[in-house]
């Protein structure tokens, strides 16, 4: 940074005076640009976005300005020169509005809620005086804000805007489909540290257990392991993610391919990362807690100068389990770098470690149609012969570019290594006098490079008086995958063994090798799409999101055990159309469309055979319309009402014995509400309601018309609370329920209802000391929440407490 020579003491005091008066004002008109309603809200709780403009015009300033805060500002025919300094950094809407302005001679006055004019302003009487430039002005310097609040339009449990669920920066409330997003500090409050952990408190979204080896979701009853992203690129391996180094969660409901691609046929969940952001981050969390629960957690960053900035993140933990025998190590390390080459461009890099360690816990059986009465931390099988290790390396760079035409380029690259190894010993049937269990073997290896990029171009224009953001883009991708599967052979012979139920652990020696039917084999995924969107502002009342992909869809398979390789190609084209209407500022209606398609391989494309390759893709088209409704500044209502149809699933032939066909299909009726926010100024919710009715509407492979899909409870409900009592002390509670489900397709195990409690305190010793403690399921229900099978159930967690203690430095 260049040195300044210190001015005189009367100059400097004239100065700050200015500054000063001027963030004053400007705080003021920024408070009601903001619309903020109820006592408090509009500063203790003020939007703070996250921007990143380069230097341009003023009026393609105020327009990013207005597309980032929902602000509505004109400026008629004044200060049409002047050219605003580069904005970057996480402030209020008043404090960017501030900055832009800086140096037109405009000020900013209110007319109406949400919306604002330039007017000439008359220079303060200290402005006149003699200073630093050769009109005897005094000359303001540029203004860098710093937050500890987070982007995107967050504040607290509330989050504002996207920029994934349509690739450009825009309001949730103007996009026609449900997107529940899960902030830091909900993350933080509900001490969760994994994707089923932030499902809690979210509708029409489920867990499956993952034969205890990866996350699992069902999403608007739709079952995947490979909907993951991260940042809008896929994350698609089959392992448990971690929350050290994210920003928030988004959930986006309905299928949408023409902003994510191939499948996602209930929906998609976007992990938005850390990045190096030119903020000052100095955070270190511990927590310890039951069951030998012991994470420690580092958020470190800042600006190196004007053009460059850095940021780690980094976390260890090991911790046990209330399951018998079961534990987990895991660690990750997180760098970060970003660079401005000039005002128009900006260069992120990033890379990622991350190892998780853990034992392979298949949960437990079934019985007489119910979980079986044991214990819930009986463990079956050989802990010492079950366990799971992922290593994940990835690494991204993204290069963005802002021409002076107001044209925003965006190119991600993203290569990702995946190494992938389970193992387990897995509980089967019950005996029929309940004495004894059989048990199975088997163990999997994995490994996979994903290397994908995406460039995005968008940019703003008029047809008379219609305005578009147009976005135009193409991905690509390589992902190539070997898969080697053997089954466990007990004392070198049998497959399965029988042990007994009161003490269900497996002590035969036990041997692993390839069975006749044990997959082993590569497979070479590449694609190809092209893709274009159009948001229309018709009216201010009326807009219309239009688009349609085009995938290009290769798959090869090589069977390393018979030399056989098979191909498939699928030519996809995917639209999406949506409408939304306000009838007044707060409310928004949306109506919406979308398709997507799932290549017949499973959705980790592992399992293409003679007769898959030939078989249509799997379709899944949504019909959806709701209401968005701010109901305070910070308060948001969502309601959702959908049709998911998933049809070209096999079925068996009825005329031609042997032989499939593909006239299956499932559907899942469903209406979700949502409501996150501030209900006063010291009271926070989270949560939501959700009805699903999944079925399965034409008889498929796996089950007849009619039969339930399986863990889709008709009812959920769940509500966290934190009501912030004093400056220094806060409590949280938060419930959730769930009606009965089916462990599996053939709805013949019932996984109980249950409504669990959960609390949490939260005080705050110093400034830069805050500690909380979190108990999970307070009344300690005996409860089932998610299997994978009928014979794999897991078994809820008892009461337990964790405490957790973050500085900053």
């Amino acid at each position: 940074m260049p040195t300044r020579n210190k001015p005189a003491k009367s100059l400097a005091s004239r100065r700050w005076a200015t500054i000063i008066a001027t963030a004053v004002a400007l705080s003021a008109t920024g408070a009601a640009a903001i619309g903020a309603q109820g006592e408090g809200q509009a500063g203790a709780h003020a939007p703070r976005f996250r921007f990143d403009l380069a230097s341009k015009p003023l009026s393609q300033a105020l327009a990013d300005f207005s597309a980032i805060t929902g602000v509505s500002v004109s400026a008629p025919g004044l200060a049409a020169a002047h050219r605003t300094p580069a904005l970057r950094g996480e402030m209020t809407a008043a404090q960017a509005l501030a900055s832009l302005t800086q140096g037109s001679g405009l000020s900013a006055r209110m007319t109406g809620a949400g919306s604002a004019v330039l007017v000439a302003a008359a220079p303060p009487v200290e402005m006149q005086a003699a200073g630093d430039g050769a009109d005897g002005a005094i000359a303001l310097d540029t203004i860098t804000v710093q937050g500890a609040a987070v982007g995107g339009g967050v504040t607290g449990y509330l989050a504002t805007r996207t920029s994934t669920a349509t690739k450009t920066d825009t309001p949730l409330r103007d996009v026609p489909q449900s997107v529940s997003v899960v902030t830091r500090q909900f993350l933080d409050d509900t001490a969760a540290r994994s994707i089923a952990d932030a499902t809690r408190y979210v509708p029409g979204v489920g867990v499956q257990y993952g034969e205890g080896n990866r996350d699992a979701l069902v999403i608007r009853g739709q079952t995947t392991t490979a909907d993951f992203f991260a940042d809008g690129v896929r994350d698609d391996v089959q392992y448990y993610r971690d929350f050290y180094n994210i920003d928030r969660v988004e959930f986006l409901k309905g299928p949408n391919a023409m902003i994510f691609g191939r499948g996602g046929g209930g929906g998609v969940v976007n992990r938005v990362l850390n990045q190096a952001d030119w903020q000052r981050h100095a955070t270190i969390s511990v927590m310890g807690g039951m069951f030998s629960d012991g994470r420690v957690q580092l958020d470190v960053g800042n600006a190196v100068n004007e053009n460059v900035a850095v940021r780690m993140n980094a976390m260890f933990e090991k911790s046990g389990s209330y399951r018998d025998f079961v534990d987990m190590r895991r660690y990750g390390i997180n760098p970060q770098i970003a660079f401005r080459p000039n005002d128009q461009t900006t260069i992120k890099l990033s890379y990622e470690y991350f190892h998780d360690d853990r034992t392979a816990d298949r949960g437990i059986p079934s019985y007489n149609g119910i979980p079986f009465p044991t214990a819930r931390g009986t463990f079956f099988g050989n802990p010492q012969v079950n366990q799971v290790v992922a290593n994940v390396h990835a690494a991204t760079a993204i290069v963005e570019h802002e021409t002076e035409g107001g044209i925003r380029i965006r190119n991600y690259t993203r290569f990702a290594d995946y190494a992938k190894f389970y193992q387990n010993e897995v509980p089967g049937v019950v005996s029929p006098g309940g004495s004894q269990v059989s048990i199975s073997a088997y163990n999997n290896q994995t490994q996979r490079q994903n290397f994908i990029n995406q460039t995005d171009v968008n940019f703003r224009f008029n047809t008379g008086p219609l305005d578009h953001r147009l976005l135009v883009g193409a991905e690509t991708g390589i992902q190539n995958t070997t898969s080697v599967r053997m089954t466990g052979y007990f004392n070198n012979v049998s497959t399965t063994v029988l042990v007994p139920t009161s003490f269900p652990i497996a002590f035969d020696p036990i041997t692993f090798r390839p069975s006749a039917t044990d997959a082993n084999g590569r497979t070479s995924v590449r694609y190809a799409a092209a893709y274009v969107q159009d948001q229309i502002e018709i009216t201010k009342q009326l807009q219309v999101i239009a688009g349609l992909r085009f995938d290009s869809f290769n798959i090869n398979y090589l069977n390393n055990l018979n030399g056989q390789t098979l191909e498939r190609r699928d030519d996809l084209l995917s639209p999406r159309l949506g409408l939304v209407f306000k009838p007044i500022e707060p409310v928004s209606l949306y109506a919406s469309y979308s398709i997507s398609y799932l290549p017949q391989s499973g959705d980790q494309f592992t399992s293409l055979t003679a007769t898959t390759q030939t078989l249509r893709p799997e379709q899944f088209t949504n019909y959806e319309v709701g209401i968005k409704y701010e109901l305070l500044r910070n308060l948001s209502l969502t309601a959702a009402l959908y049709l998911l149809d998933r049809k070209n699933t096999t079925a068996p032939d009825p005329v031609t014995p042997g032989l499939i066909v593909q006239t299956g299909s499932t559907r899942t009726k469903g209406f979700e509400l949502g409501i996150n926010g501030y209900l006063t100024d010291r009271w926070q919710v989270a949560g939501g309601y959700a009805y699903q009715d999944a079925y399965i509407s034409s008889t498929t492979a796996a089950a007849v018309a009619g039969s339930r899909v399986p863990l889709v409870p008709r009812n959920t409900f769940s509500l966290w609370n934190k009501y912030q009592i004093t400056d220094m002390w806060a409590a949280g509670i938060g419930v959730v329920h769930q009606t009965n489900i089916f462990a599996a397709i053939d709805n013949t195990v019932t996984l109980p209802a249950f409504t669990r409690v959960d609390a949490a305190i939260f005080v705050k010793i110093s400034d830069t000391v805050k500690a909380q403690l979190n108990v999970e399921n307070i009344f300690d229900v005996k409860y089932y929440p998610t299997a994978s099978s009928n014979t794999n159930i897991l078994p809820g967690a008892p009461r337990t407490v964790r405490l957790t203690l973050t500085g900053t430095f």
